[in-house]
């Protein structure tokens, strides 16, 4: 009767705390420039070392530019980061993977993609969206910088175990519909804290005929609806994925390793706390109107009214709206806009790039339109050289830049101007999220490149006939 967390989960349990957390086994720790930096001064303050160094690995990706990487960065704060991060990393003996490293990147690209990342793991890192590995069928969530520390120091962490639940995807996506607008429906649906308290495991057909890449799109954004997490069963789709990888098993720890990993699933009895289903087909392309990921919309349909709101929700209706420009009932379809950003760990991965390249195969860049095209990692650059995407791309007016979480949040040299609309394929839409006063749109990469093409908000599936 056991859930797939509950199985994953309990396996990992140290010790139970009468009347508390449980102290929780991490198998990997992920660690960037921006929350790890406190984590390790706690440490030397207290004149340990790491406990499990080979399980901890190392990447800059917040501050890292997005060009001209192989020069000193310039912003100070920046700089200094990153390099807090090589010389712990150095002190402490742990993995590190620096800029212009081939194994660099956004940590939770590079995760998965070097097979770091593995079935039945526990995985944390000090960033919230390490939700994402939990589509390699791992409880994977993100820590604050004194759990950091604890990992780093013990490789556990004092955890309270979250309740689960369990959303059904049924059915077949039309055309044009990718594993991002899932995300964004199922956010519009049950609002950004409807899955506060809970670990999400994502089951039916929708999401069995996802790839990898897709199942990453949507593990990633589990932490928008307010969950813990959110992962999904392993199956051939996974174990295919993740043969030959760099740190997959080899041999007959490989034979060892698929027997255990085809026994990660939910009992067919399980029992979770909520369980909701829902009809994949009737889901269009999304995209947002508001200042939460929650405030989405299909792409064709007009942005809703406060009438039934309460007092309370309705200030902070209006209050979105006003930061957007937009009204109510108005429509975004047509609506002009200024950049556009494809990337991020929500859909920085080689199939992002595929899709937006094959819908802007044959036609140019709009013009005013500044796009920041910027690969999750050095191994998607690869691909997407390799592919002749890049051809592709630059034959329609876009340049790629480096890796990096770039314009996803403002930590970076790329930032989008006050007052500018960006669709943009990362996470996160808050006020001032990619810059000051920036107004961002959550969108596929399909939405996202009929934009780039067009210059305004535009339905790709009328590019796609």
């Amino acid at each position: 009767m056991n859930t797939l967390f509950d199985k994953i989960w309990d396996s990992h349990v140290v010790n139970h705390i009468e009347d508390g957390p449980v102290q929780l086994y991490i198998d990997r720790l992920y660690c960037h420039e921006v929350t790890s930096p406190q984590a390790f001064e706690g440490l030397r303050a207290r004149g340990i070392g790491c406990l499990r160094p080979e399980k901890v690995f190392c990447m800059p990706d917040h501050n890292t530019p997005t060009h001209d990487q192989d020069k000193p960065i310039e912003d100070p704060v920046s700089r200094r980061q990153v390099e807090a991060l090589e010389a712990n990393a150095s002190e402490f003996g742990l993995s590190y993977y620096g800029m212009m490293d081939k194994r660099n990147g956004i940590i939770h690209v590079v995760g998965p993609e070097r097979g770091l990342s593995l079935p039945g793991m526990t995985i944390v890192c000090g960033d919230s969206h390490t939700s994402t590995h939990g589509a390699m069928g791992a409880v994977a969530f993100g820590i604050g910088t004194s759990e950091v520390e604890m990992v780093l120091a013990s490789q556990c962490i004092l955890q309270q175990k979250p309740k689960s639940m369990r959303i059904n995807i049924e059915g077949t996506l039309s055309k044009g519909v990718t594993p991002k607008d899932v995300a964004l429906f199922l956010m519009q649906q049950i609002s950004t804290s409807g899955g506060t308290g809970y670990f999400i495991e994502y089951a039916g057909k929708v999401v069995r005929d996802m790839s990898m890449e897709g199942r990453l799109t949507l593990c990633n954004l589990s932490i928008e609806m307010g969950a813990r997490g959110g992962m999904i069963a392993p199956d051939e789709t996974t174990f295919e994925y993740i043969k030959g990888r760099e740190f997959a098993p080899k041999g007959e720890d490989w034979d060892k390793a698929l027997a255990v990993w085809r026994t990660l699933r939910s009992d067919d009895d399980a029992v979770f706390d909520r369980e909701l289903t829902f009809d994949g087909s009737k889901i269009e392309p999304m995209i947002t109107y508001g200042t939460n990921p929650g405030m989405g919309m299909a792409v064709t349909g007009s942005i809703p009214s406060a009438d039934n709101l309460s007092e309370e929700s309705r200030a902070s209706f209006c209050k979105s709206l006003d930061y957007m420009g937009f009204k109510p009932g108005e429509k975004l379809l047509g609506k002009p806009v200024d950049y556009v950003f494809l990337g991020a760990c929500t859909n920085g991965r080689i199939e992002d790039f595929r899709a937006f390249a094959g819908l802007v195969r044959g036609r140019r860049k709009a013009p005013g339109i500044t796009a920041w095209l910027v690969p999750g990692s050095w191994m998607v650059m690869e691909q997407i050289r390799s592919e002749g995407l890049d051809k592709v791309l630059e034959e329609a007016g876009f340049e790629i830049r480096q890796p990096g979480c770039s314009a996803c949040l403002a930590m970076n040299d790329d930032k989008i101007p006050a007052g500018k609309y960006s669709v943009s394929t990362s996470n996160r839409n808050f006020e001032g999220r990619q810059g000051p006063g920036a107004r961002t749109m959550l969108a596929s990469p399909l939405t996202a490149a009929a934009a780039a093409v067009t210059g305004r908000i535009t339905d790709p599936r009328e590019l796609m006939k």
